[in-house]
């Protein structure tokens, strides 16, 4: 995948992140924030940017997990 991509990744997941911070879901971003990286950092190296997805991916699916949004079947 492209840096570019990934930036574009990365920045759909922050979106996903804010959205559910704004929502109130019991959401814990605590690896992601240690990170210390936006998807408006550009200049952050390509792995830097896949590193970041990779956690907040994880914690995104955690947080889903653990509110079992079995709302779609």
């Amino acid at each position: 995948m492209k840096k570019e991509e990934l930036v574009h990744l990365h920045m759909l997941l922050a979106q996903l992140k804010k959205y559910c911070e704004e929502t109130g879901a019991d959401c814990d971003f605590k690896k992601y924030k240690e990170l210390e990286i936006s998807p408006f950092q550009v200049h952050r190296s390509k792995d830097e940017h896949k590193q970041a997805i990779f956690v907040l991916g994880t914690e995104l699916a955690s947080m889903a997990a653990n509110n079992n949004f079995s709302g779609y079947k």
